[in-house]
C-alpha cells in the first residue's frame, strides 16, 4: 500500500518514436519531487528496445528503469501499471491523480484516446483524464498528419486536452540534440506548472527593447 497522500501524475509512454522525450518529462517531474504512475503500452514495450535498449521486465522493471533514468528510484517516486490491467488505479476516475501526459503519443493512441475506446489502459487511463476533468497533455510525434489524425487531435483539443507536438525550437542555439528533447520535454512541464530549468527563456530582443526606452 502506498501513501494516501501520494498524488501522482499519469505517464503514458505509447508506440510511438521518440522515447527520449518520455524520458526527458519522467525526469522532469522526478526532479520536481513529483510521483509518477507509469503505463508502458505494449508497442512502447518494443519501440524502448530500438531507440534506448531498454527492456522493462516484470520482475525487475524498477532496476531497468533506474538505468534508463540515471537514478535512483524510491519506492514512491514511480509506479508502473501493466498496459494490459484494465483494473489498474488509474483505470477509475476515484483514484486520485495531478492528470496525465502520453508523451509520445502514436496516432493509433491518439485515435485510440479521440475516441473513448479504452482499449488498454494507457487509453482508458486518458479517458479517466479527461471524464474528470484533470490536465490531459498528449504529444504526437508523428509527420506529415492524415486527415483522420488531425481531426483527431482536434476532438482531443476541444474534449480539453492539450496537444503538444514534439516540434522543438531553435532560438537557444542548441548545440545537441539532448537540448532539442529537453526544450519539448520543458513545453510539456510548462503546461503542467512543474518548475524546471531545461531550456533558456526568451526574454525578447535587446534591440527591440532598446527602441521602446528611446
Amino acid at each position: 500500500m502506498t501513501s494516501t497522500a501520494r498524488l501522482p501524475w499519469v505517464v503514458g509512454i505509447s508506440g510511438a518514436s521518440g522515447t527520449p522525450y518520455a524520458r526527458a518529462v519522467l525526469t522532469g517531474l522526478l526532479d520536481a519531487g513529483c510521483p509518477v504512475d507509469l503505463v508502458v503500452s505494449r508497442a512502447a514495450q518494443l519501440t524502448l528496445q530500438d531507440e534506448a535498449g531498454l527492456s522493462i521486465r516484470e520482475a525487475h522493471w524498477r532496476d531497468d528503469l533506474a538505468r534508463w533514468l540515471d537514478r535512483d528510484l524510491d519506492r514512491d517516486d514511480v509506479l508502473l501499471w501493466p498496459a494490459g490491467d484494465l483494473a489498474a488505479g488509474p483505470s477509475s476516475g476515484s483514484y486520485r491523480t495531478r492528470g496525465m501526459v502520453v508523451v509520445p503519443a502514436s496516432t493509433a493512441g491518439v485515435a485510440g484516446i479521440a475516441l473513448g475506446l479504452s482499449k488498454d489502459l494507457l487509453q482508458r487511463a486518458a479517458d479517466v483524464t479527461l471524464k474528470e476533468r484533470r490536465p490531459l497533455v498528449v504529444v504526437p510525434r508523428e509527420t506529415p498528419y492524415t486527415r483522420a489524425t488531425l481531426q483527431h487531435l482536434l476532438a482531443l483539443h476541444d474534449a480539453g486536452a492539450v496537444v503538444l507536438p514534439a516540434s522543438p525550437g531553435f532560438y537557444g542555439a542548441p548545440a545537441t540534440v539532448q537540448q532539442l528533447v529537453d526544450f519539448v520535454a520543458a513545453k510539456v512541464l510548462d503546461v503542467l506548472g512543474i518548475e524546471h530549468d531545461l531550456l533558456r527563456r526568451w526574454t525578447g530582443r535587446l534591440g527591440a527593447a532598446r527602441d521602446q526606452q528611446t
